[in-house]
């Protein structure tokens, strides 16, 4: 059976990749990692470049070539690099605070809420009104980032809230009299 379709990863030094049929792993600086995806996909090392091929042209193994091709590299960066999401608090009295490894939101509520950081993922609060989440997974930060944004979007008519850094809010206009 030939392969058709190649993807390139190139991996830094410092980074050993383990490949398996259908699993990979990536110990890095930072931590490491392991996915498993379709057997049908293959991944080889050579030197320093990972290649990811697919077994034909079908629709799906197409998705999956793409999708396990983003997903190495996405563990290969997590641990060299490491992934953060920054988090902007607005309204008056909103803020966060560390509480050791995780943090404490005063958001508007009659009481102030406890975020527990999950393994893997680090806060760091800069000021009382940004919150930085840290981590080697990507997936894994994208989804504490969601979690923390949603215990208070940002409202439509003022923007009170929690907002990723640099998200644009389209404010309603309000009443007329």
């Amino acid at each position: 059976m030939s392969r058709i379709g190649r993807k390139v990863i190139e991996v830094p030094a410092g980074v050993e990749v383990e490949i398996r049929p259908g699993r990979v792993a990536v110990k890095g600086p930072r931590g490491a990692l392991e996915q498993s995806f379709s057997p049908d996909i293959e991944v080889h090392q050579d030197g320093t470049t990972l290649t990811v091929t697919r077994p034909t042209d079908r629709p799906d193994h197409r998705a999956l070539h793409g999708l396990v091709r983003t997903l190495v590299s996405n563990m290969v960066e997590g641990v060299s690099k490491g992934y953060e999401r920054r988090l902007e608090i607005q309204g008056v009295g909103y803020r966060a605070n560390a509480r050791g490894a995780d943090v404490e939101f005063a958001l508007g509520y009659s009481h102030p809420i406890l975020y527990r950081a999950p393994e893997g993922v680090e806060f760091e609060v800069p000021t009382p009104t940004a919150v930085v989440v840290k981590g080697i997974d990507k997936q894994k930060v994208g989804q504490v980032s969601a979690v923390i944004r949603s215990i208070r979007p940002p409202e439509p008519y003022k923007g009170k809230g929690v907002r990723y850094s640099g998200e644009q809010i389209s404010l309603k206009e309000g009443k007329k009299k």
